[in-house]
């Protein structure tokens, strides 16, 4: 049975990044079939350099943090998102290996779904420097449902020591 979009409207909270190919041109592309094919994105974070997160040595990423506003219900979102990640060239071979494209779902209005495809808010957030710093950028004071924090608390908490550097010159079109 297919899942149908749900009536009411929601505010997703996304990560894209991608280490492969043209990262920035990759982000851009993603953007728009999320808008086209998800709903309207509101905001978009500047880009972001960050030192990859994992057991694997790999190149730096490119990433950036998304506000959508969209009537698809949660599984059909993170669907609809890896059907975009795989149209891409995304090939999942390692965990947290590199990749030309991921687009995680980082937080969802106020829920809290853990399900087993899906898990909002994205259970690693608070650990992530690479996806705060975007997500602060474009949305300090959105309250974490679970540990009840906003965006910029768990920015100032978190102790990941990765590098991440907005990237300079990018004018976001």
């Amino acid at each position: 049975m297919a899942e149908k979009a749900s009536n009411s409207i929601q505010r997703a909270y996304l990560l894209m990044g991608g280490n492969l190919g043209r990262p920035e041109q990759q982000l851009l592309r993603a953007r728009q079939l999320i808008h086209t094919r998800c709903g309207a994105v509101l905001l978009s974070s500047s880009m972001y350099s960050t030192a990859a997160w994992g057991p694997i040595e790999q190149p730096p990423f490119l990433n950036q943090a998304l506000i959508l506003s969209t009537h698809l219900s949660p599984t059909l979102l993170m669907t609809t998102l890896l059907a975009i990640e795989e149209e891409m060239g995304r090939v999942r071979t390692e965990k947290m290996g590199p990749r030309t494209i991921d687009i995680d779902i980082l937080l969802l209005d106020q829920q809290i779904l853990d399900l087993p495809e899906l898990k909002v808010p994205h259970p690693l957030l608070p650990q992530r420097r690479f996806a705060l710093m975007p997500l602060e950028e474009i949305a300090p004071f959105l309250v974490h449902p679970v540990l009840k924090k906003n965006i910029r608390q768990l920015l100032n908490e978190c102790n990941d020591p990765g590098d991440v550097q907005k990237k300079a010159g990018w004018l976001g079109e």
